[in-house]
């Protein structure tokens, strides 16, 4: 029926076609509204000719075939026709592109198009050939090749599907009606814009009462209020998906969503029973776990966590409680030590509450329970037990041996009494019945002043129950120790001491301990001649002075001198001790600073050096100052010519690979010359000569400042020693460098020289000099004054050397 239909469309859309072919054909246009078409040609007398070339003559439009055709035949696809084809079949048509010659074929002569395979529009949905029209007598084409299309028409053959079920989804119980679990969609492979054949629609096939789902959006809902986890957990719901809108007939699919129920609190914990009882040995152990007790909850996770705590006070005070995140169980601990004849038992009242709480479900609550728990205390044999904890005691040091120095006591604490004997370790003795410990050795506090032992004490009946108790005897000072002096620094005596100078303040040092401090008075020995040299003064605050009773030492005379100091403590009996010290003579600086103190004999033994050693170190040190000595005289006697060439070498440059002459160079002209230019005037001698009579009238001139020089003198000075070196042109070096010690004149700083120094005494403090070494010794003596010399400092002199 439904080829018939086919073939009946394909008709009359041919012999439409031809209609409105035919219309145009015949059509009238008005004579006014003719145009010249493309295909006509302007003649000279204005008329036109007309071509007369066929136009284009296919009647056909879009085919279609029925997909998942089945039978013997072939399937009629449709017509191909050209206005062209008179019926003599003298027309031939051609078949080309998309499955040309094997799915479809077309007769030649008829242009009819079959179609040979069943077609699946979900492999292709259509395909795009090209017709042709030929003439068979001449094989001209008759028609231009057009494309057009062969649609593959869809039916129903294709069942909705689930790709990515099955599906697994979750939801809160206790959740309301209508709440969103998940959305599925289900996939058509028909065509969706034909018919109803991709139209699906949704249905729950297992899973009601519980859950509902949307026809169309596919959208699961709870549909039951109050679906309790703790009641069931999983569902397993099935899903159809339908197309066709559902009719009868239509193709179906369908897929499992497996829905699982999540927790919320919605459950208090439950103890199982209300009361319980547990036994505990009194000589439980404080801090560790001596039973547990635990409360049910149906809920998981954190909804099921449970925070237990004992609200009784007398519970609380003895036991503590703690939750097991593991187990969730309530760890009952010791706080206290148990005592069984004190009592016996314990009554614990112990709640269990969730640590969290849903508000929604508070209407259910309350979320805790409580429960009772009994506690026996059992009687077990225990160790004696100390009146103390631990005990102090003391005793006086060199105390006879057997002294006695304290007691301790035990006693059982059991109801059967049982007999306690003590013992201790080494250092002391105890008596086993009274507990008494006595010394056994005599005792020394600077040797030991604490003494830390232990007291055991263990059941005549059971010796393996002991019990320990820490001692610590303190032993007591007694002046047994004579003080002495402290001689941890050297007394060092400066050879420019004074007298009534302090040398050193000594201290004191003593091995026993005074409760108010130490007291130490200081002196020298009686009965003994008086010291020339110094004397002893007690400062009275435990230290003492040694001063010098004569002026300046020698340490060539004698370097080191003795000095007996006897010291007494404070205590009872009071003790004295008599200490030698040793003072050794040293050059020191004048504030006081040691110079040098060490005995070069003593240097070099300690370097280890034998004799051997000194004399070959000296005999390389001569012969090397006799090389340097050498050396420096064959540079001074070496005379080397300074002109190397006859010709004038006055305009050239001449290298000199010399060093200088060090004092040679400075003594070829006499500053002093300089200085007075009338002694210039009447001394005509060449500068590179020794100027002796110059250089003897500077020293004795000796230290007195140069008469003021004029400016005019030193200038027509110069002028004439410059006149001098031009004419004179047989003194090397032809062309020299003159050097004058002139200054000028208007320096805001004046001259540094030390010749125009003032002849006054200058009263600057120059005892920085110490500062800088031994080799500024010498100069610093001359510039600082003296308070003992009433001479004033010698004045002066620096020569500067150029």
């Amino acid at each position: 029926m439904r080829k018939s239909t086919t073939s009946c469309l394909c008709h009359i859309l041919v012999c439409l076609c031809f209609i409105q072919r035919c219309y145009g054909a015949s059509h009238h246009i008005p004579a006014d509204k003719v145009t010249i078409a493309k295909n006509q040609t302007k003649l000279a007398n204005g008329e036109t000719e007309v071509h007369h070339r066929p136009k284009r003559g296919w009647i056909w439009n879009q085919f279609f075939v029925l997909e998942e055709h089945i039978g013997p035949d072939t399937q009629y696809v449709g017509k191909l026709h050209s206005n062209s084809d008179k019926g003599d079949g003298s027309v031939r048509y051609i078949l080309s592109g998309e499955g040309a010659g094997s799915i479809f074929i077309i007769n030649e002569v008829t242009g009819d198009i079959h179609a040979t395979e069943s077609l699946d529009r979900e492999r292709k949905a259509h395909y795009v050939l090209h017709a042709q029209a030929f003439d068979r007598n001449t094989e001209k084409p008759l028609e231009p090749k057009s494309e057009f299309i062969i649609k593959v028409q869809d039916i129903n053959d294709n069942a909705p599907t689930f790709p990515d079920g099955p599906f697994v989804a979750a939801v809160p119980e206790m959740s309301g009606v209508g709440t969103s679990v998940y959305q599925v969609t289900a996939t058509d492979a028909d065509d969706p814009t034909y018919g109803n054949s991709a139209r699906v629609v949704y249905s729950i096939l297992q899973g009601q009462p519980y859950f509902s789902v949307d026809p169309k959006t596919g959208v699961i809902r709870t549909a039951l209020a109050n679906m309790d986890r703790e009641a069931r957990e999983h569902y397993a719901v099935v899903i159809q998906a339908k197309d066709m809108a559902g009719s009868v007939g239509g193709l179906s699919g369908s897929t499992t969503i497996n829905i699982t129920l999540t927790d919320v609190n919605d459950n208090p914990p439950k103890f199982p029973q209300k009361n319980y009882q547990l036994y505990v040995p009194e000589s439980a152990q404080v801090g560790k776990p001596v039973g547990k007790i635990k409360a049910n909850d149906e809920d998981l996770g954190v909804n099921a966590e449970i925070k237990y705590s004992i609200i009784n006070s007398e519970g609380a005070a003895m036991f503590s409680i703690n939750t097991d995140r593991d187990t969730r169980e309530g760890i009952i601990s010791l706080k206290k030590p148990l005592n069984y004849e004190r009592k016996k038992t314990y009554t614990l009242q112990i709640e269990g509450v969730n640590s969290h709480l849903e508000p929604l479900f508070s209407y259910l609550g309350p979320f805790k329970d409580t429960a009772t728990l009994k506690i026996t205390v059992g009687d077990v044999d225990e160790p004696p037990v100390f009146s103390m904890d631990y005990y102090i005691m003391d005793v006086y040091e060199n105390a006879r041996i057997g002294r006695e120095v304290g007691a301790v006591t035990a006693r059982d604490p059991d109801s059967k009494n049982s007999h306690v004997s003590e013992h201790s370790d080494k250092y002391f003795n105890i008596d086993m019945d009274s507990g008494v410990i006595k010394t056994t050795q005599s005792l020394d506090r600077e040797d030991m002043p604490w003494h830390n032992i232990t007291v055991i004490a263990s059941e005549v009946d059971n010796p393996s129950l002991l019990s320990h108790v820490p001692v610590t005897v303190q032993v007591l000072d007694v002046n047994d120790n004579p003080p002495e002096i402290n001689k941890d620094k050297e007394v060092i005596v400066c050879e420019s001491s004074r007298p009534g100078q302090v040398i050193q303040t000594m201290t004191a040092v003593d091995k026993d301990d005074f409760a108010n401090g130490q007291r130490f008075s200081f002196s020298l020995p009686s009965g003994v001649p008086v010291n020339p040299n110094f004397t002893l003064k007690d400062n009275e605050d435990n230290t003492a002075s040694i001063i010098t009773r004569r002026r300046q030492f020698s340490r060539l005379v004698q370097e080191l001198y003795e000095l007996p100091i006897v010291v007494w403590d404070g205590g009872e009996p009071a003790l004295s001790g008599t200490s030698t010290l040793t003072l050794r003579v040293c050059p020191c600086q004048r504030n006081g600073r040691v110079q040098t103190c060490q005995d070069e004999r003593g240097l070099l033994s300690s370097a280890g050096l034998s004799t051997g050693a000194l004399i070959a170190i000296l005999l390389c040190i001569v012969i090397l100052l006799a090389i340097v000595v050498l050396f420096i005289t064959l540079r001074r006697s070496k005379k080397e010519p300074l002109v190397i060439s006859e010709e004038d070498v006055r305009e050239n440059v001449v290298t000199y690979d010399d060093e200088g002459g060090g004092e040679e160079d400075t003594e070829a002209f006499d500053i002093i010359t300089l200085r007075n230019p009338a002694a210039a005037e009447e001394l005509k001698f060449r500068r590179d000569i020794r100027p002796e009579a110059a250089r003897q009238r500077g020293q004795n001139r000796g230290c007195h400042s140069p008469p003021e020089l004029n400016q005019v003198d030193v200038q027509e000075f110069i002028k004439q020693r410059l006149v001098e070196a031009d004419m004179d042109t047989s003194g090397p070096p032809y062309d020299s460098l003159q050097t004058y010690a002139y200054e000028g004149q208007m320096s805001p700083t004046g001259s540094i020289s030390s010749l125009d120094s003032p002849g006054t005494h200058s009263e600057q403090d120059y005892n920085y000099l110490d500062d800088w070494g031994p080799e500024f010794q010498k100069l610093a003596e001359l510039y600082v004054e003296d308070t003992d010399v009433a001479d004033p400092p010698p004045r002066l002199c620096f020569k500067t050397i150029k």
